[in-house]
């Protein structure tokens, strides 16, 4: 998912000014830098000034002895200058990267606040571009461009002064050969925003399908598909080179006639110096003066391109990365949450009915079930019929858009977020492993956790085979555990899980993967813990739905029978989905 499009005039630029705020800590840094870099170029500037000095003095008057001074002055500015640039460059590397990891902490941040539904239409490739390349652009323009559309812009009016002083007439002909930069600018700002913004965009799109080639490997290879990902690869990287050649021609368009400017105010300004000198009304030393500071005018006139292209570019990925700042926070903490340190493990759906966003039906509608501390209550229903989005709900993974959930009679929604999702745990059908070690995995549940509760909780999920991994519970188990079985990253989500020690806990069908031997003896495992907390759990296996107490039967989205095993037996249609749950677990 991406935007398009960026505003025109001054609010094009809002985005960027917007990320100020992250600036603003190191306003010292980034004065000095400021400072040091104007300092810099006035010590540039003065030279000129010195060369009609030597040139009317020491050199007309045929006075060696003059110029020592003069040297010693002229080289005392250059090692100011060189002196200022150094200290310019050490403050401005240190401000500036740490501008950047301030912004890229709290966009990582804002990423983690964001609920689920915002992680679901947005392309993971979107989402990595902003986090790194758009806020490098932004870290280059605040570290470079800013800096220098200042101290250029101040150059300029300087020596604009300078030339003007030095000689009116010629000063002011170079004045008006300058103006028709700003109409060249206006155009290209115009044209390299929406330009940029494309090429922003597609970097993001050609970082999705790299980031989902090298996630699914294994399907890609599996069925014989490299040819076409790569031709899909080779489309997008085609695409994103047409718009940035694009780009390049137009910023060469644009920097050849801002190279021309400068060009053709040295002409004349030869031209009407020389006969000027040679009709007297202009001194040697002032020709020579004038044409070097006409020099230091050049930088300033070609920056300009560079600048402006680099704020262009600022400036789209600011509107970039404030998509994610502005993206709607819609489950979060309200202000009179309360926080639950030990909950008694009561679950309670009251009506509760819900839509995904966009969605015109629901998925969910009046669902009520009351699970008792202790409890263990079996989902049962077709594929389709609403399980795994009832069990994303109690811990607001998602938000219900009708009723209520409770947990020990509050609703969940006035419980903070932290304290929550710290009283219930979940084990997903798909369970989703880090590139870390299988230590690391496992301590995501409980990272307090003591050597001996990861053992009993490796050894509840039937899990004990890390142990004869490498380098044991250190092995690192490769992105998303691929290094694994299926089965194998299953029971070490599910020891994750338990280790929590949770008071409702909450399985989304977590031993599909396991083979009969290793689940009969995982159930086994769990019916021993099971009793100590609340739970829910999605089953589609008839060996699964005897750890439960209860089963609920779960038809078009709402609760069609609830009882135990026995009594839902009686039920034509519980047998049928038993039966063809278990037909597609062994698929």
């Amino acid at each position: 998912m991406s935007a398009g499009g960026s505003g025109t005039g001054a609010s094009k630029y809002s985005s960027l000014w917007r990320l100020r705020a992250f600036v603003r800590p190191f306003y010292p840094q980034m004065v000095g830098m400021f400072v040091c870099a104007i300092l810099a170029t006035a010590a540039s500037t003065l030279i000129p000034l010195v060369l009609e000095a030597v040139v009317n003095g020491p050199i007309h008057h045929h006075s060696t002895a003059a110029l020592v001074p003069m040297f010693f002055l002229a080289l005392g500015l250059g090692l100011a200058q060189a002196a200022l640039i150094v200290g310019r460059r050490r403050v401005q590397s240190v401000a500036i990267m740490m501008v950047e990891r301030e912004q890229r902490n709290h966009l990582y941040a804002r990423l983690q606040k964001l609920p689920v539904e915002f992680h679901d239409h947005w392309q993971t490739g979107q989402l990595l571009s902003r986090v790194t390349s758009d806020l490098g652009t932004i870290r280059r323009f605040l570290g470079f461009g800013a800096i220098y559309f200042i101290v250029d812009g101040v150059q300029y009016l300087v020596v604009m002064a300078l030339l003007i002083a030095t000689y009116p007439p010629l000063g002011v002909a170079v004045l008006v050969t300058t103006l028709p930069v700003i109409v060249l600018a206006r155009r290209f700002g115009s044209r390299y925003s929406s330009i940029s913004r494309r090429v922003q965009d597609q970097q993001g799109d050609l970082a999705t399908i790299t980031e989902e080639s090298a996630s699914g490997m294994r399907v890609v290879k599996a069925f014989g598909r490299g040819p076409l990902m790569q031709e899909r690869f080779g489309s997008s990287a085609r695409t994103l080179r047409a718009s940035s050649l694009e780009l390049i021609s137009l910023r060469a368009r644009f920097w050849g006639w801002l190279t021309l400017v400068p060009n053709v105010s040295m002409a004349l300004s030869v031209l009407i110096g020389a006969i000027a000198v040679a009709h007297g009304s202009m001194s040697l030393g002032a020709l020579v003066a004038f044409t070097t500071l006409l020099v230091l005018l050049q930088f300033p006139i070609i920056d300009i391109g560079w600048i402006l292209s680099m704020a262009e570019q600022a400036a789209t990925a600011a509107d970039r990365v404030c998509e994610i700042f502005d993206a709607s926070v819609s489950i979060a903490d309200r202000p009179d949450a309360v926080t639950v340190t030990r909950a008694r493990g009561r679950l309670a759906f009251e009506g509760v009915g819900f839509t995904y966003p966009g969605s015109a039906s629901p998925v969910l509608h009046d669902v009520n079930l009351v699970l008792e501390p202790g409890e263990t209550v079996a989902i049962v229903g077709l594929t389709g019929s609403g399980k795994s989005t009832l069990a994303a709900l109690p811990n607001r993974l998602y938000d219900v858009t009708a009723g209520r959930i409770t947990l020990d009679g509050t609703d969940i929604r006035q419980i903070t977020l932290d304290s929550l999702r710290g009283q219930i745990a979940v084990a997903f059908e798909d369970p989703v492993l880090f590139s870390m070690s299988a230590r690391e995995n496992l301590l995501l549940g409980r990272p307090e956790a003591s050597d001996e509760e990861v053992r009993a909780a490796l050894s509840l999920a039937q899990a004990d085979f890390v142990y004869d991994l490498p380098w044991g519970l250190d092995t690192r188990i490769g992105e998303q555990g691929l290094s694994l079985s299926g089965g194998q990253r299953q029971r070490l989500a599910l020891a994750r899980a338990v280790i929590a020690r949770p008071a409702v806990l909450i399985l989304d069908d977590p031993l599909s993967a396991l083979d009969v031997e290793t689940e009969a003896l995982v159930e086994e495992a769990l019916a021993n813990v099971l009793g100590s907390m609340t739970a829910l759990v999605v089953v589609h296996r008839p060996s699964t739905v005897a750890l439960a107490d209860r089963v609920a039967l779960l038809r078009d989205g709402t609760l069609v029978a609830v009882g135990t095993h026995h009594q839902l037996m009686e039920l034509p249609e519980y047998a049928m989905v038993l039966s063809v749950d278990y037909d597609e677990a062994m698929q």
